[in-house]
């Protein structure tokens, strides 16, 4: 099982994403169950601008009042999420279409009262999630859950979530493998502007102390680390316009770098054996209900380190501190 994040930015290219949908749908036929989990920040930026709607940032995170989440939910639940399951179905798979708030899938709370409806993840339906990916019969297609990044809490509310954190709080909940974000850059860059291959958490901590990462970059591996410290083994940054860019990053094996982009992993992370198959991944939680997240003191402004269970620490989860970062 993987976990797949399309960046906002990747779905505006029609050949792009038409040719992601032919390589998900073969994937698939090879025995891997993919998880997609999509953006959307340049299309709800251009539907505010028509209704002349004005909107801000803070630290990264869009602030959300409650009249552009109604405008938010409708793009992200209703143009973008409809226009992905109709390529995908159009290239061979079997997709369907979900939000957060369907089934209660991610149930929130309010992230920081200033930032209006940004919601903070608590929990994770994952039986929902494999009710959906269990097979429904022999001959019968395995479904693509395709998941817009919209929240619900107690009292019914929606909350606009942050993609790159959906996708991390996910996977971390349903013990993906692999976490692979696809977007329009090559991959985390070095200070010369490089590609870095390889990095692993503590490297990754040096570049943001270092202000080497930043922007929207910032924001991402943020949440990488986020994912790294909760028991997500390995996760991919891959350009979508590299052709076979996922297959490269799904298959990539050990040695001689093989693949563009960046992969990333804990530094006492046993390295991937060269008999690694992604078709048999034994990390199911199947038949395990609303998965707490295992970071309850989730603060999006700020940084700071958390105690895990046992006394072990993990990074915060932060915010990137760009203002005017999209929020996907």
């Amino acid at each position: 099982m993987i976990l797949i994040k399309l960046g906002g930015s990747v779905l505006k290219d029609e050949g792009v994403l038409k040719a992601l949908s032919r390589e998900l749908v073969q994937l698939q036929a090879a025995g891997i169950s993919p998880i997609i989990v999509h953006g959307g920040g340049p299309a709800i930026n251009e539907e505010l601008k028509f209704r002349r709607i004005p909107w801000e940032f803070n630290q990264g995170l869009r602030i959300t009042p409650k009249p552009m989440m109604d405008v938010i939910e409708m793009v992200l639940c209703g143009k973008i999420n409809r226009k992905l399951v109709r390529t995908l179905n159009a290239a061979g798979a079997s997709a369907i279409g979900i939000s957060g708030v369907d089934g209660n899938l991610l149930q929130c709370i309010p992230a920081d009262p200033h930032l209006g409806q940004v919601g903070q993840i608590e929990q994770v339906n994952t039986q929902l999630l494999h009710l959906l990916l269990a097979p429904r019969s022999r001959h019968a297609p395995l479904m693509i859950p395709v998941i817009a990044p919209i929240g619900i809490d107690s009292e019914g509310n929606a909350f606009n979530i942050n993609a790159d954190w959906a996708a991390s709080k996910i996977a971390q909940s349903m013990g993906i493998q692999q976490l692979i974000y696809i977007t329009d850059q090559d991959g985390i860059l070095d200070s010369e502007g490089r590609t870095i291959p390889q990095v692993d958490d503590q490297e990754l901590h040096q570049l943001i102390e270092q202000q080497t990462v930043h922007g929207g970059m910032l924001a991402k591996v943020r949440t990488i680390l986020d994912a790294l410290s909760n028991q997500v083994p390995e996760i991919h940054i891959v350009n979508a316009q590299r052709p076979q860019a996922l297959k490269e990053a799904i298959f990539n094996q050990p040695g001689p770098r093989s693949f563009a982009g960046t992969t990333c992993q804990r530094r006492d992370e046993p390295k991937r054996s060269p008999n690694y198959d992604p078709t048999q991944d034994q990390r199911s939680h199947h038949g395990r209900g609303a998965q707490p997240i295992r970071n309850p003191g989730f603060d999006p402004l700020c940084l700071g380190t958390q105690e895990r269970p046992k006394g072990r620490p993990t990074p915060g989860i932060f915010a990137a501190k760009t203002a005017g970062t999209a929020l996907r």
